[in-house]
Formats: structure tokens, sequence, C-alpha cells
């Protein structure tokens, strides 16, 4: 498809819409004399409505939409399901600690937990190379990867993302996380509505018959050479949701701004609902087709079904929803980074009332210039962006995870044993990623994950002479 004036008008219209909407409903939002709080956590005044629509649509971007379909698979479909227990452990588990600690990022909770400051900034440091060198290079490249395909424009890949980067950069600056919520809510009901459109259109366009389609590519059941065998939902897979939904501080950030935690509670709810009614079918069914109708084409998958099934003006106003929800990701991980660089490194180490907002606009261009150089490296058509993503983040989620299992579930645990727990447990799983793998990568980061926890109750008791001791009943009986 060539791009055509009736796709841009609608395109920019529609854009320029949820821009105003989103400037309009945070014009006279209260504020708070926490800077952190107000500016990181919209001064605790996210209804539940703006946190299902943030969670919603700060997950759902292009690399799962370009990701997921790309593998052409139904099997894929499993990484959202497994997210409706991630989701429960966030709302019933996670949720109510943090807001008896009173924390403003997750790694708070660590400090607080451990009664030391380094841990907290460890693990910060590990969450922003995780989102710097993966996932904000990820979202740009997925999404004007999609963007060339769906409209067959001849601009260079990376001027498209430079164009997203600066968009969502100021979003990110200018708003904060109030306006990001805000804005990621609008454009969630226009994208969900368009995406399930999609669905309809690509599975009318071969009459609703999937003859023809290797058993292997509808099949829910995996088999030890698939990308997810069955096996390991019984593993790792429930620890990757875990960490994704309950200890990352771009999906909590929106729970964590709610006034009350009922409130936060109601919104994750909602969020797990679409999660489970809603994305199963977006991210597989256009795939799945587009393989009946083209064969194995990857990443490009999406966009090119896109562009063939929807009319000039639907394709414009679809357009328009795949930008917003790149920005709103992409704005999001940059928020959600910078909160981690103030309250867990600068205003620790370096300075204790910084700025919040000027300090925030110098991290952010440095973030969107490093995430810019990133891109090339996930321009690889024979890779698939999703297990490289999986594979990759290993290296950080199950190390960050067990400092919080440990934190939640025991006291007296030194800090120095899980910190010597963590670096061994990013040394073992590069050395299962790059040197040998005896197994799946999801069975490799469940062994990560308890080889991490067994080392630093180990080292607490042998190197550190401190008894550890059972905790969970006093962290998770929820906000005093």
């Amino acid at each position: 498809m060539n791009l055509n004036t009736t796709q841009v008008i609608v395109f920019f219209l529609i854009s320029a819409l949820i821009a105003f909407a989103t400037y309009w409903k945070c014009r006279g939002a209260r504020h708070v004399e926490d800077g952190n709080k107000d500016y990181f956590l919209a001064g605790g005044g996210l209804s539940w409505i703006f946190v299902a629509g943030s969670i919603t649509l700060t997950n759902l971007s292009t690399d799962q939409l370009v990701g997921m379909n790309g593998s052409q698979m139904a099997l894929v479909a499993w990484w959202e399901f497994a997210a409706v227990i991630g989701l429960g452990i966030l709302c019933f588990v996670f949720i109510p600690v943090y807001y008896k600690y009173n924390c403003t990022t997750t790694t708070e909770l660590l400090e607080k937990r451990y009664n030391n400051k380094d841990i907290r900034a460890i693990i910060s440091v590990l969450f922003l190379m995780g989102n710097i060198f993966i996932f904000l290079p990820a979202v740009l490249y997925t999404g004007s990867l999609f963007m060339k395909n769906m409209f067959g424009v001849e601009l260079s890949l990376y001027v498209i993302a430079a164009a997203f980067a600066l968009v969502g950069a100021a979003y990110a600056v200018f708003g904060g996380l109030r306006a990001v919520a805000v804005s990621d809510t609008f454009s969630g009901v226009l994208l969900l509505t368009m995406a399930l459109a999609v669905v309809y259109l690509a599975l009318n366009a071969i009459n609703f018959d999937l003859s023809g389609i290797p058993k292997e590519r509808l099949t829910m059941i995996g088999d030890a050479d698939s990308s997810i065998p069955w096996t390991t939902l019984l593993t790792g897979m429930i620890f990757i949701q875990t960490f994704y939904w309950s200890t990352n501080q771009t999906i909590t950030q929106r729970a964590m701004a709610s006034p009350t935690v009922k409130e936060a509670q109601k919104g994750i709810l909602a969020a797990a609902a679409i999660r489970l009614l809603i994305v199963p079918p977006i991210i597989v069914l256009p795939g799945i087709v587009a393989f009946k109708l083209y064969g194995d084409i990857g990443d490009a998958a999406y966009g090119r079904i896109v562009g063939d099934i929807l009319p000039a003006w639907m394709s414009g106003a679809f357009a328009a929803a795949i930008a917003a929800a790149v920005l709103t990701t992409f704005n999001s991980i940059l928020n959600s980074s910078t909160a981690l660089y103030v309250c867990d490194i600068h205003e620790t180490y370096l300075n204790k009332k910084p700025n919040v907002k000027r300090l925030s606009l110098f991290v952010t261009i440095a973030m969107v210039g490093v995430a810019l150089m990133m891109v090339p490296v996930y321009n690889k058509p024979d890779a698939s962006i999703i297990d490289t993503l999986q594979k990759l983040y290993g290296l950080l989620s199950m190390p960050i995870l067990s400092t919080f299992i440990v934190g939640l579930l025991f006291k007296n645990v030194d800090a120095r044993a899980m910190m010597i727990a963590v670096v061994f447990g990013v040394a073992l799983y590069a050395f299962f990623t790059f040197v040998w793998s005896p197994t799946h990568y999801i069975h490799l980061m469940f062994v990560t994950l308890l080889s991490c926890i067994g080392m630093a109750l180990f080292l607490n008791s042998a190197i550190f002479g401190a008894k550890t001791e059972w905790d969970a009943p006093n962290v998770l009986s929820g906000p005093k």
C-alpha cells in the first residue's frame, strides 16, 4: 500500500485529538508537595480506569503486536494467559506491600527490607540497563518496522525511530506519569478497537478458513522443540510474569499511583480481564492468517496484513493507534527509568533535593540517545524479537526477582549476601545463554532464580553469620 492523503489526514487528526484530550484531562489536576510522588506517581491521583488503561497499553505495543504475530503461531498466546496470573500476584501480593511501605519505586522496598541503600541502587542499575539497552530500542525498532511495512514508505527505519523517540520523550518530560497514564488510556481504547477489527478483517480475508495451515502453528501444546514447550509453563514462565508485572517499575508505577490499595487493585483486575479476553486473539490470529496468505515472513507479517486488509481511512486510524502505542510504551519506560535514576541513585548519592523536572529532562535526553544507537542491534530479520527480548532480559530478570522474593519472605538477610547472589545469577544465566544451554531458556531462568535464592541464604548464614528468619506473615499483611 502506498501512503495517500486520506491516511495522512486521518493519522494526524486522531494523533492530535489524543494529545488534546490528554492535555484537557490533565490541565486542572491537583499537585502534592512531594515532588517525586507528584511527578512520578501522579500525586497518587490515578483512578482505576487510568491504572487499567495505562498498564494495558504500556505492555501492549508493537513489540507485542509485531513480535508475537511475527511468530505466526498460536503458542505465543501463553505469554498473555500467564500474564493474567502475573497481574493477580501484583494485585494481591505486591501492591499491598508497596503501599504498606509507602514506596515511590519498587526498589525502595528493597532498601527498607534489607536496611541498605546500596542494594536498592544496584537493582535500579540493572533495571535501567534492561530498559535502556533492551526495551527502549526494541519498542522503537518494532514500531518503525510496522510503519514501514504497513505504508510501504521509503523513509529510513532510523528516521521513523528518531521521530517516535522525540515525541515520546516530550510526553515523558513535560507531563510526568499523569500525562502518560491518561494518554495511555485514550490510546488504548482506540488500539484495542482497531486491533479487534484487524482480527475480524484478517479472518474474513480467508473466509474464516484456517485449513492448510500446519498443525504446529495452531496448537497450544508445545513440544520440546517449540518456542514454548508445555513444561515451561510449570517452571520459569510464572516467575517471568511475576518479575515483569510485580517488580518492574514501568508496570507497577501505574498501580502505585492510585489513592488507595483498593482503587489500584480494581485497575489491575480490569487490566487482567482485558489481557485474558481481548489480547490473545489480536496477538496471534493476524499472524496465522498472514502465514496462510504470504508464508513464513516473520516480523513483517503484522504490518503487511494490516496494510493489505484495511481501507485507507481505517489504516490511517490504525496507524495513529499504533503510533500512540509506541509513544506510550516508550514514554512509560522513560518515565519509570527516570524515576529509578532520580529516586534511587541521584538523590541517594549526589543531591538529596534536585530540581526533578530539570534533572528528568537531562536524564531522558541521555537515555533516548543511547536507545536510538541500539536500534540497529535489533534489526535482524532472521531472529524473533520476542524470543530475543526474553533471552536477553533473562540476564537481569531472575537475579532481580530473587532479591524481592528473599526480601518479602525473610528478615535478617545481609544485603551483601543478596548482592553477591545477584552477580552470581547474572553470570550463571550468561553462561547458560552464551556458553552452554542444556535445556530451554525458560527452564534455565527457573534454575537461575532458585540458584540466586539458595546462594543468598547460604552466604547469609555461612559467610556473614546472620540468622535468616521467616517473616512472610508480617510483610504480606497489607498496609497498616
